[in-house]
């Protein structure tokens, strides 16, 4: 079973984690400013990606750009891996593609441990993808685990483009904002996404 197959249910059951939804849980962190470019780029790519309104399409043109400006604010430090292959335990059906994985490594051209945060695009709701990203969070756990690079928290976000929902994974216990944060709020969704990398959220 991919990823995507998983309901939130069996990833509960699965993984024994207990699910805490609360509203707000990122609400409180500080913003990052945008660069002039990120605006810019967004400004002129959102009329297309909204108009095609296709997950690839939003991948290319709007979620893409948000987390290469993260990679950049970090002066490369982080990666991010887009499409890929992550099958990280085939006898627990944590298997499948993600969209994008960010790692703390620098390493670029072969994911390395640990991985951070995990985002997924989708067409329209973002809580229908709350279950994928949370499968795809505990196999970077495993991952990380593996891998003898554990961190205390793995994060998650999806993400229609416009709207993102961001989850974070701490030991066994799933945490989800039921908050939606806005791409009208670019600055907003940057310090989220930064501060995961920093492991603060």
């Amino acid at each position: 079973m991919a990823y995507s197959n998983f309901t939130l249910g069996q990833v509960r059951k699965a993984f024994e984690l207990e699910t805490v939804r609360k509203w707000g849980i990122f609400a409180d962190i500080a913003p990052v400013e945008p660069s002039a470019l990120l605006t810019a780029v967004l400004e002129r790519n959102m009329p297309f990606a909204l108009a095609m309104g296709t997950e690839k399409a939003k991948s290319e043109l709007i979620v893409s750009e948000v987390l290469v400006e993260l990679c950049v604010y970090f002066d490369n430090r982080v990666s991010l891996f887009s499409g890929i292959d992550f099958n990280v335990d085939g006898s627990k059906e944590l298997t499948g593609v993600c969209g994008f994985l960010v790692s703390l490594s620098p390493e670029a051209f072969e994911l390395e441990a640990p991985v951070i945060a995990l985002v997924e695009a989708k067409n329209s709701d973002v809580k229908l993808g709350v279950a994928q990203c949370a499968a795809e969070m505990v196999a970077a756990q495993h991952f990380n685990a593996e891998h003898g690079n554990s961190i205390p928290r793995v994060y998650g976000a999806i993400t229609s483009g416009t709207d993102w929902l961001f989850l974070k994974l701490e030991g066994k216990t799933l945490h989800i904002d039921m908050r939606i944060y806005t791409l009208e709020r670019c600055d907003r969704l940057l310090g989220i996404l930064a501060s995961m990398v920093k492991q603060e959220a």
